[in-house]
């Protein structure tokens, strides 16, 4: 069995149970609500962090504090000032510890450590399990408001352009040297059924590896490291680069995640995602 060759990247809950006062834990519970109008409506997990959370956690907010409210789309790239003062607001300097969990899907987690390694922060991991695991292992708990920490130092001493625009994926379409992967379910890639954002299918030319399939669905971790290879391997993921995807950036960082784990170094996250493709008619979709 070949493991990641970046498994610093995860951490399992004994470790984090055992190391709570050497880290800054951020909780990043999103919901999407489904709204026809809308495609969807965001609600922060705020009550779900106050109903319970990892002991010291704070709440990471990703459609505000960590996303740049300021363009129509949601979840876009904050610009680097914007993300560096909201980890020096939750207690984080550069030398800092993180760990990224949510207690709804775990590509909110996924989609926070991306932006820390997008600021050229890489002293970050994701809870292997998060919250289901954390809580089925009847750990300790909080409830209620997060008690503000001493601010940290955070600089952002590098921007890594991990993510790209639509040129580029579009630039993509019909170069086998780029592989296009989405992260969004088989119903949704095919255009069969689920959201559509607009316009059924996915991206031309694109291949589906979902990020719900990333995951046993009895613990809520990823798979082993040789199964998420195997799976890699199949959409033809693992030996050029890549663009990963979905509705708004955020499954995608998931896709992303596991393939820097796998030792790919070339991955980069179309932000906007299908949000914004599919708004332009004449960027091209396929189905089935």
């Amino acid at each position: 069995m070949a493991d990641f060759v970046h498994p610093e990247f995860l951490v399992e809950t004994d470790w984090l149970a055992q190391h709570l006062d050497q880290v800054v834990v951020l909780d990043c519970t999103t919901h999407l609500i489904p709204d026809p109008k809308t495609t969807y409506v965001v609600k922060p997990g705020r009550e779900d962090y106050e109903t319970g959370h990892i002991p010291g956690a704070r709440f990471c907010d990703v459609a505000r504090d960590v996303s740049d409210t300021r363009q129509k789309l949601n979840f876009m790239l904050p610009l680097p000032d914007d993300f560096a003062a909201t980890m020096r607001r939750f207690g984080i300097s550069n030398s800092t510890r993180v760990v990224t969990y949510s207690t709804a899907n775990p590509w909110w987690a996924t989609r926070v450590w991306w932006l820390l390694r997008e600021f050229g922060h890489d002293n970050a991991a994701v809870l292997n399990g998060g919250w289901q695991k954390w809580t089925a292992e009847h750990r300790a708990i909080e409830t209620g408001a997060a008690t503000p920490p001493g601010p940290g130092d955070f600089q952002v001493r590098e921007v890594r352009n991990l993510m790209v625009g639509k040129d580029a994926v579009k630039a993509a379409i019909g170069d086998a040297g780029i592989c296009t992967l989405n992260a969004l379910l088989p119903a949704q890639h095919d255009g069969s059924g689920g959201n559509s954002y607009g316009r059924p299918g996915h991206i031309a030319g694109s291949v589906n590896l979902p990020a719900a399939h990333l995951l046993d669905p009895a613990t809520n971790t990823f798979l082993p490291a040789d199964e998420l290879r195997r799976r890699m391997a199949t959409v033809g993921a693992l030996d050029r680069p890549v663009i990963t995807y979905c509705g708004g950036g955020i499954a995608a960082s998931a896709d992303a995640l596991i393939l820097v784990m796998l030792g790919h170094t070339d991955v980069r996250i179309y932000d906007a995602s299908l949000s914004e493709w599919t708004k332009d008619a004449s960027l091209p979709m396929q189905t089935g």
